[in-house]
């Protein structure tokens, strides 16, 4: 199993960005959970957001509600993570993330994922 993310990039606040993660290898199995996480300099690797068991529901952490949406496209086997209002402290290293054998109560836990991504950069200017 392998991903591939991409799309980060210098936005200035306000702004908005689409990241991409691609994913091989039976990754995008129906019953796979695909997450996206962030971690910051001197941060922890924090959850921003999934798709819990293919599309049987969404979650975000409070931080992004309302400004980030996640979404799947099976056909491209590829996961969206689209940012909008975007602010300084949403910079950080995002990392997309997969499993197949997820329990719910591990959704936000980054031991939760078996696959992860290599990361994709997002820096948000004031």
């Amino acid at each position: 199993v392998q991903l591939q993310a991409s799309g980060g990039g210098l936005v200035q606040a306000g702004g908005s960005l689409r990241l991409s993660c691609v994913g091989s290898g039976g990754t995008f199995r129906s019953g796979t959970t695909m997450g996206w996480f962030r971690q910051a300099p001197g941060k922890d690797r924090e959850f921003v957001a999934a798709l819990w068991r293919g599309s049987s529901g969404t979650y975000y952490a409070d931080t992004v509600k309302g400004r980030f949406t996640i979404s799947r496209d099976n056909a491209k086997s590829t996961v969206y993570l689209h940012m909008d209002s975007l602010r300084p402290e949403d910079t950080a290293v995002y990392y997309c993330a997969a499993d197949n054998g997820l329990i719910l109560s591990s959704l936000r836990q980054p031991s939760g994922y078996r696959y992860w991504g290599q990361g994709t950069q997002v820096t948000v200017s004031s």
